[in-house]
């Protein structure tokens, strides 16, 4: 007869996961609602943002970011064309997803969201800007 041997198993705790900043939870959140959004949108159409309670009227986004530990910024191009950037804190974030028809007709639509991953931590400045 031949004896078992026991061996003691090391466990180790689950690593705990960085406390997300409200910047970079809203940040998440808003691009999982942008890829289902555009998940939706025809070909001929792109995503815009709407910002509610002002006159900025809306954002062709042409990307997105968050500096810790409270402020979201967004990136795009505006009804006329202009580039626009909006710095929000997360406390005031209300934005309306639209389709709005592409800027050039001939070129594939845009989409923002497959180039939003989340936990991105890129962008050439290091603020997590796409």
């Amino acid at each position: 007869m031949t004896k078992a041997k026991t061996q003691a198993v090391e466990t180790l705790a689950p690593a705990k996961a960085k406390p997300q900043s409200p910047a970079e939870s809203a940040y998440e959140r808003v691009i999982l609602h942008l890829r289902h959004f555009e998940a939706q949108l025809d070909n001929a159409h792109e995503v815009a943002l709407g910002f509610t309670g002002s006159d900025a009227g809306i954002l062709q986004i042409e990307g997105l970011g968050f500096h810790d530990p409270d402020i979201l910024t967004f990136y795009g191009i505006d009804e006329e064309g202009q580039k626009t950037q909006l710095i929000q804190h997360v406390s005031q974030l209300n934005v309306i997803l639209r389709a709005v028809p592409k800027r050039r007709p001939a070129e594939p639509p845009r989409r923002i969201g497959f180039r939003l991953p989340s936990g991105w931590a890129g962008g050439e400045s290091g603020d997590g800007s796409a």
